[in-house]
């Protein structure tokens, strides 16, 4: 996956976690399949942002970019801001 497909698919999960929001905003809240999914759209958002990034990184460092990997959604998750 090249960065342009990155973003893209980046936009298509924000797009579906934004109705998601919305959806929620008119129910007053989501049941819990749409609460799952919900958090599912943002961590694999993350993983992605994570993936983009290693490439911008190996890109600048004159390394592959195709060389970076999606990594688990537990090592992404547990990033310390």
């Amino acid at each position: 996956m090249d960065d342009r497909e990155i973003m893209q698919r980046i936009g298509q999960l924000v797009d579906e976690e934004h109705e998601l929001l919305e959806l929620g905003e008119q129910q007053m809240g989501l049941p819990q399949p749409e609460r799952e999914r919900l958090r599912a759209l943002q961590v694999e958002v993350d993983r992605l942002w994570d993936l983009l990034r290693q490439r911008r990184a190996r890109r600048h460092a004159g390394v592959d970019p195709d060389g970076a990997r999606l990594r688990s959604a537990a090592i992404v998750e547990g990033y310390k801001q």
